[in-house]
Parts: C-alpha cells; structure tokens; sequence
C-alpha cells in the first residue's frame, strides 16, 4: 500500500533523529497546508517513531493513527493540532494538562486508569516476537535465557518481564521499537518483542533482513489501544461519542483498509466498550 511503503523511511528519519534530536519536542504539521479553523483546537501527542500508527514522512506526522484523531477530532467538532513528543513525554504532557489529547498506539490497561481517562477502544492488537528466519524461538517460552530487545514503557516490556522476570538483565530497553529492531539486527539481541502490525509490517517492507514473526496466544493477551486524556477530561465524551460515530458511518473502515489493506474488527471493538 502507499501510505505504507514510507515506513523504511521511517525507520532511518526516526533513528536521525534520536541521534541528532534527542530530548527535543518536535511541533510538526499533519497536513501540507494552513486550514480554516472550524472550531476548538486541542494540542494532541504522540511519538512519532511508531510506523504505521504514527512517523514522520518530510516535516509531518503521518500514519494510521493521525488519519484516525484527524477523523474523530473533525466529527467531535475540534481542530487538531498534533506534535511529536516521545513516548515518555506523552504521559507527562497528558498528566500535567499541558496536552488535551494523546494517540499513539497507546494500550488501556488498569495501571494506566489509575493515572489517565481513555476513550472507548479503536484498534485490536498483541504482541508478538520479532526474530531472524533461522532463529529457533517458537514460543513465548523460547525466550528464556535469551536476550530480548523491547521498548521501555510499553506492554512489550511488560510481557517479557512477565515471561522472563522483571529485573531480568537479559532485557534490553530502547526509547524506541526502531532502535530495538536495529540491535537485533546488530545481532545484539535474540529477539524483539512489540505490536504485531509493528513488527508484520517491518518485516513485510524489509525482505531482504530475513526475518519472521512469531505467534504465541498463550504468553500474550489481546490488548486495545485507546485515545488517553488527563484525568477528568470533558473531552472524553465527545470523542467516544465521535469514535462510534466514524465506526457507524464507515469512515473508521475507509482509514484502517487504506492503511492495513483488510477489513477492521468493529464488532469486536464495539463488544469491548
């Protein structure tokens, strides 16, 4: 698909830029242009180092994800105003109120709750393991006594520790999924453990890496991604009215078959709420 053919791209924009830009909040545009504003404008989040769900392509965020909050912001009545921050930065934004909204392939869990709102479920997704084609990881359990390579903060992290032990030295945490999937490539890890579109679309627009993933429903649960707001927001309503509102009418479905070339899940989605 187009819009998915950027992610090698995205890949080498988003190690520049962790080489040359660490620490820096990014404000990049999601469209090529100024636009009428039509009602409120809300500072959004993300980190743009999560292709397909959010990189940068030239000066703007792209991806699944800000095609989705453009959508639901739109239906909402509200003007989105997105800026690429860093993951970590994301959840102080939101907490401290700095930001109105965050979307960035961000899991609901009940740790999360405790801290943040968030909307009603937009995307199914679970882990799965990122290994090199020869590698005799099959299983979740395979990873005992290997090192594995996750992004710090994630629930990729979260299962691994569940598998292998929290304080494990064997798990090597990066600021990012591409910096982890280049340690594996370094033959510095045994395996990456992330989202399964993360990892089935690296490894379908990276043949020549020979690498495959590996499934494994027992050792990691389903999990839904959420919009995440501070605590308390007003904003929750509106959007989850809008969420339902773009699952009813299709556009939900235009955005994820553009992206992912298949049709969604919306049942499942609805079911969850």
């Amino acid at each position: 698909m187009k819009k998915v053919s950027f992610f090698v791209f995205a890949v080498a924009a988003s190690l520049l830029l962790a080489l040359t830009g660490c620490g820096k909040d990014k404000e990049v545009s999601t469209s090529g242009k100024d636009e009428e504003s039509n009602g409120k404008t809300l500072r959004i989040v993300t980190d743009a180092n999560y292709a397909p769900f959010e990189f940068l392509e030239g000066d703007k965020v792209v991806g699944f994800d800000i095609d989705f909050i453009t959508a639901v912001a739109k239906e909402a009545g509200y003007d989105p105003k997105v800026e690429s921050v860093g993951w970590d930065p994301i959840f102080v934004e939101i907490e401290s109120k700095r930001a109105d909204v965050a979307v960035s392939a961000i899991t609901v869990n009940d740790k999360r709750k405790q801290t943040y709102d968030f909307s009603v479920p937009y995307f199914l997704s679970t882990n799965k393991i990122l290994v090199p084609e020869k590698s005799d990881i099959k299983s979740g359990n395979d990873l005992k006594g290997k090192v594995i390579a996750v992004q710090t903060g994630t629930t990729g992290q979260a299962a691994v520790e569940k598998l292998i032990g929290e304080n494990n030295k064997n798990i090597k945490k990066f600021e990012n999924n591409n910096l982890a999937i280049q340690e594996l490539l370094q033959k510095g890890a045994a395996a990456v453990v992330a989202d399964n579109t993360v990892v089935e679309e690296y490894v379908k627009n990276n043949p020549d890496q020979k690498l495959k993933v590996v499934e494994d429903s027992t050792a990691f649960n389903k999990e839904f991604y959420g919009l995440m707001f501070p605590k308390g927001s007003e904003l929750k309503d509106d959007f989850d009215k809008a969420v339902n509102a773009i699952y009813e009418n299709g556009k939900y479905a235009e955005i994820y078959k553009e992206w992912f070339g298949i049709e969604p899940d919306v049942e499942t989605l609805k079911a969850q709420q």
